[in-house]
């Protein structure tokens, strides 16, 4: 099998492709042959050693794939041999031909579904409804604030959020972002600088609470660093403030301004809540399924690589240059 492996610390460029043996499926485990991967942020952490897990090396980043199941292991039913799917196989192993899973982690996806689009919604959409339905609760009516709303989870929020009934405002840093997020519903917009300084900060705030008419019930925050301070400043009365990510820096919010609105930060930690809850996680993609088949939810794939070239993929991530998702496809 092809793998595009992390064998060194480092940033994309320290990938390496390789040649390995295929592995084989163990008892309730299916391979997998990878038509197509989702790449998604974590990608870019982990093979700095700055994710949550640390795999040994070597190893391949990527943990989102479609394609079809190629072997299965005992206890397995032989007829998912040549089954069209979509599948977590974990925080890594994604970019690669192949890669085993647990068989109830492999969904099967209909026919007309594209490999491109299966590979690039499991975690994205998946993160970002675990996150407004689980922890936050969000109810229809209810005012939603997604920071880094054209990237993958956020424009996935952006979609669940409309389909939910909230009123959503998409906040990003560009004018072309901001009109992506009305193409995908959004109800508002807020296009703030790359850098925060103290007087663009208090822009921030001041904008959420306009476009919110007073504050947001739920911010879905999945950049962190100096933009976590002003959302917080705009949080509604009671309001729920979801971490979901740092890719602008890890922030230290002054608590004072939980204690002033009666709000809370909660965190989402998506796949360690798929391991400890594999049943709601099952309902939830449930969930998802029928949102895309009523056409509640439409999946932007805006740029693929080969495998290959999955470094100029992750270089994309890092400078914040991504639209919705973006996919390399493997076979």
């Amino acid at each position: 099998m092809r793998a595009l492996m992390s064998v060194t610390p480092g940033g994309p460029e320290t990938l390496e492709m390789v040649e390995k043996e295929t592995p084989k499926p163990g008892r309730g485990e299916v391979l997998i042959a990878i038509h197509a991967a989702g790449c998604n942020f974590p990608d870019t952490l982990i093979i700095k050693d700055l994710y949550q897990f640390k795999p040994e090396r070597p190893f391949a980043p990527g943990g989102e794939v479609a394609g079809v199941i190629e072997a299965v292991g005992e206890g397995v039913d032989e007829a998912r041999i040549g089954q069209r799917v979509a599948a977590a196989v974990g925080a890594f192993g994604g970019y690669a031909s192949h890669a085993v899973c647990d068989a109830n982690a492999a969904m099967p996806i209909p026919d007309e579904m594209s490999f491109e689009v299966a590979a690039g919604f499991i975690m994205t959409y998946g993160t970002s409804y675990y996150a407004l339905k689980d922890r936050a609760d969000l109810k229809s009516g209810e005012k939603l604030v997604v920071l880094g709303a054209a990237g993958g989870v956020g424009s996935a929020a952006v979609e669940l959020g409309k389909a939910m009934g909230a009123h959503v405002t998409a906040c990003v840093s560009s004018e072309d972002k901001a009109q992506f997020c009305k193409n995908l519903g959004a109800d508002e917009t807020v296009v703030y600088p790359r850098e925060l300084d103290r007087d663009a900060s208090k822009a921030l705030a001041g904008a959420i609470k306009e476009k919110t008419g007073g504050g947001a019930d739920v911010l879905y925050d999945p950049v962190g660093g100096p933009y976590c301070e002003p959302s917080l400043r705009a949080m509604a009365w009671e309001g729920r403030y979801l971490v979901v990510g740092f890719p602008a820096g890890i922030p230290k919010p002054p608590l004072n301004l939980t204690l002033l609105k009666s709000s809370q930060i909660m965190g989402v930690f998506w796949g360690a809540a798929v391991m400890r809850d594999p049943k709601g996680h099952a309902s939830n993609m449930a969930d998802i399924a029928r949102m895309m088949k009523e056409g509640a939810l439409n999946p932007r794939i805006t740029a693929t690589f080969p495998l290959e070239e999955g470094a100029k993929a992750l270089e994309m991530l890092e400078n914040r240059e991504a639209l919705g998702k973006i996919v390399l496809k493997v076979a």
